[in-house]
């Protein structure tokens, strides 16, 4: 199995160097896209591992006027709450150049995501799909995007052959809940990418490529498995 996986991986010095490397690509992409049908989308992950890339990425000259962003799942929290993906993308990304973009955001004023989820789902609506890059990230426990070990809706979250574009999702280990991308709709991306930094992850996400032991069951496996669109991996210590 993993001579046939359609991953690479590129690894850099630090993440620095990683950060802005991943910006000018993600730049060249939304920069192509725009030439070709007149717009660009992104979607990107949350969390403290994109801090560098977003204010890398926040400062590459392009039509940003042009450019949809939105997240791959969000923790169903107010802007205001400290740990609102939201609000991160808005404090790093939609700054200096890219201030001009447009942000889609996933999170909707209702009391759970359940709740909300409709509102949420007719917003998704007007994304211009498919995605031109799509940034996924990993968490010690191999989830990525809000697919989380024992989610009460994983598998379908992970069906790719589900039509449903946005789901909940609440787990044990996902704090509060959660609405996220499906799989099948974060394929719909003319670039995949997994941003991973530490020698841990590393090590995670080299055991779930294998399958080996408890790795054979990581979320993350499903994306790295899957033969729709090639995964690039990048990676620092």
């Amino acid at each position: 199995m993993p001579d046939k996986l359609n991953v690479t991986t590129h690894s850099f010095t630090d993440g620095q160097a990683l950060a802005v490397a991943l910006a000018e690509r993600v730049a060249e992409l939304l920069r192509e896209s725009i030439a070709e049908r007149g717009r660009g989308l992104l979607a990107v992950s949350g969390g403290s591992t994109p801090r560098h890339f977003f204010e890398r990425l926040s400062r590459q000259s392009l039509d940003w006027a042009k450019v949809q962003i939105t997240l791959v799942d969000e923790r169903w929290v107010p802007e205001s709450h400290e740990r609102s993906n939201a609000a991160l993308v808005k404090s790093l990304l939609l700054q200096h150049e890219a201030s001009a973009a447009q942000f889609v955001p996933l999170y909707a004023d209702a009391p759970t995501p359940e709740a909300g989820l409709a509102a949420v789902r007719a917003r998704m609506a007007s994304l211009g799909m498919p995605f031109d890059a799509v940034v996924l990230g990993m968490g010690n426990d191999g989830h990525t995007a809000s697919f989380f070990p024992g989610g009460d809706r994983l598998p379908e979250a992970l069906d790719p052959h589900n039509p449903v574009r946005v789901l909940p999702m609440r787990a044990p280990g996902a704090g509060e809940p959660r609405i996220t991308f499906t799989l099948s709709t974060l394929l719909d991306t003319r670039a995949l990418f997994l941003h991973i930094e530490g020698e841990a992850k590393r090590q995670l996400l080299a055991d779930a490529r294998l399958g080996l032991d408890a790795a054979a069951n990581f979320p993350v496996r499903a994306v790295l498995t899957q033969q729709r669109v090639p995964v690039a991996v990048y990676w620092s210590p």
